[in-house]
């Protein structure tokens, strides 16, 4: 069942829309360029070193295209593997230290929402998601077990993390030990982590790539440590700003379905924390769930003082969630074993609870009565509340056609129909959890909007999000015209369409506004009703119109060669 619900999620229509955005296509030509250099240690585009990112992204993808070719498709594998090796860390992590919840928990990881949009994207966020949570899955098996082979682990999941997209890997994992620490009150745990074979094993795997672009390029250190992580973090170098509460909204929506219990376990395990803290501190087992929760806020709070902030950034708290609420969701099983036991043992639990309270056993009983109406109505709310954000996405799902061309959701018969599905949908979901045994059915019945939702973006989004997002529909209807191939140059384009031309066609994309005018023949890719523009910034040349491309209002023209060209 795991197995065939990360093909669903991860890899299944990987093809049914083209690159989108900026870094899909550029992380994907990258990676094309090095294969074809052979070259392991340099990434490139354009012919020039593109030193942004570390290279374990573009490692697995030239291996993919390796073996299946150079596609939108195989350039999207690599974070599908890696999405993949994480739910089945999760899994095997749960099956040895909390059995029972291995399934709960993995399916919990792979259908949270920002885990199944980055396990489908092309970029390097879902490699350091799964090199971080590796990590911390393995310090965590070290600290509750005591063998130093899951410490080995980290350690080596932090070098890879480190190889994904650079120091922030073990600088997160740093801050949630010591914010555990100091929350259990044990400092030693942060001395004890610090084992010198595991630095060596870091520094063994992590360094070597490091060491070899900075001596073919030295220019790399102040490339990619200072601009791409201290100034990306304390400036607007980049113009990602957003406001500082910009990671609570965009944490909420990854989580989703799961993220009203992923919230509810958050506060349980504070308020328990509080309540009984010498008993937690006393027991490394009770300490789990505050370890996850540090795992979960460091990464968002981390990131909401960096002055550039993308969607991406706080991935790696998403499978700290998804832990917790497994947790969380067998404790709560637990319990309600606890209380479908028979009348003996209901009584004899009663017996010996009533000497315990002040005001005597009718009165105990009668505050536990109290009490368990107003566990009741939570419970209620929160059913409620989940069914009503695990089925509120098949809303946009449905509509997501209407959504991408138009910007809106439309009226009439299509949203009412919509809405009625998702109506239908969430009365069976809070029907179901608030029956008896409605916690066993927990996972079940919210992984069925999250499976309709995929498939509907996938079946009636597809074609949609290629022709409005992509640059592949472009780049078939140019090549369909040539006659033989030419250079092409884009003027005042979005960069998502520059950097999808220049993977599709395989060849340097010119940019008017950067000054780079070809003086040979070439295409040209601007702005709609914008000739008469172009004309003046090639005086003396031919201008000849060839197509319009509706959809993401552009047209293409023919330029031809410069006269001190002939």
């Amino acid at each position: 069942m795991l197995a065939g619900f990360c093909a669903f999620l991860f890899f299944y229509g990987l093809a049914q829309f083209g690159l989108i955005g900026a870094d899909e296509p550029r992380y994907a030509q990258v990676a094309r360029e090095m294969l074809e250099r052979h070259d392991w240690v340099t990434p490139t585009l354009g012919g020039q070193p593109w030193l942004e990112k570390p290279p374990v992204y573009y490692w697995q993808a030239m291996l993919a295209y390796s073996i299946f070719g150079v596609s939108d498709w195989s350039a999207r594998l690599p974070s599908g593997v890696d999405a993949t090796l994480l739910v089945l860390a999760v899994y095997f992590f749960l099956r040895r230290f909390r059995p029972g919840s291995e399934v709960d928990g993995a399916l919990m990881t792979a259908s949270c929402a920002g885990i199944i949009a980055y396990g489908r994207a092309a970029s390097t966020d879902m490699a350091l998601t799964a090199a971080f949570g590796m990590g911390m899955l393995g310090w965590w098996a070290w600290r509750e077990s005591g063998q130093r082979i899951y410490l080995t682990g980290f350690y080596g999941s932090m070098a890879l993390g480190t190889l994904a997209k650079g120091p922030v890997a073990p600088f997160l994992a740093a801050l949630v030990i010591i914010l555990y620490a100091i929350a259990v009150r044990d400092r030693r745990v942060v001395v004890k982590t610090l084992w010198l074979p595991g630095i060596v094993l870091f520094c063994a795997i992590a360094l070597p790539w490091y060491i070899a672009v900075q001596m073919r390029h030295p220019q790399f250190f102040y490339e990619f440590i200072v601009e791409h992580n201290f100034q990306r973090f304390s400036t607007n170098l980049y113009h990602h700003v957003e406001p500082f509460w910009y990671y609570l909204p965009v944490t909420i929506l990854g989580f989703v379905p799961w993220t009203v219990f992923v919230i509810a376990a958050v506060v349980r395990t504070v308020r328990t924390w509080f309540a009984e803290p010498g008993l937690a501190r006393d027991q490394v087992d009770h300490q789990f769930g505050l370890f996850v929760c540090c795992w979960l806020v460091v990464p968002v709070i981390f990131f909401s003082f960096s002055e550039s902030k993308l969607s991406g950034y706080i991935l790696p708290a998403i499978p700290a969630g998804a832990l917790l609420l497994a947790d969380y969701l067998r404790q709560r099983l637990q319990q309600a074993s606890a209380a479908g036991a028979g009348p003996e043992n209901k009584a004899a639990n009663s017996a010996l609870e009533a000497p315990r309270h002040p005001k005597g056993r009718a009165e105990s009983l009668g505050a536990d009565t109290e009490i368990s109406r107003i566990d009741d109505r939570e419970n209620t709310a929160l059913v409620l509340l989940h069914a009503l954000v695990a089925a509120g996405p098949i809303v946009p799902a449905l509509l997501i056609a209407y959504v991408i061309t138009q910007h809106r959701l439309p009226g009439g018969r299509p949203m009412l129909a919509a809405l009625a599905i998702a109506f239908i949908l969430c009365a069976g979901i809070a029907l179901t959890l608030i029956r008896r045994d409605g916690p066993r059915m927990f996972r079940f019945v919210t992984l069925i909007p999250v499976v309709i939702v995929v498939g509907a973006v996938l079946k009636l989004g597809s074609l949609s999000l290629d022709r409005a997002l992509s640059a592949r529909p472009l780049a078939r209807e140019i090549a369909a015209m040539e006659m033989h191939p030419l250079p092409l140059a884009i003027y005042h384009v979005r960069r998502e369409l520059e950097y999808g031309l220049t993977f599709y066609r395989n060849r340097l994309t010119f940019n008017y506004a950067w000054g780079s005018v070809p003086l040979q023949e070439h295409l040209l890719v601007a702005p709609e009703n914008s000739q008469a523009q172009i004309a003046g910034l090639v005086p003396g040349r031919r201008v000849s119109y060839l197509g319009h491309y509706a959809e993401q209002h552009v047209d293409y023209y023919w330029i031809g060669a410069a006269v001190s060209a002939h």
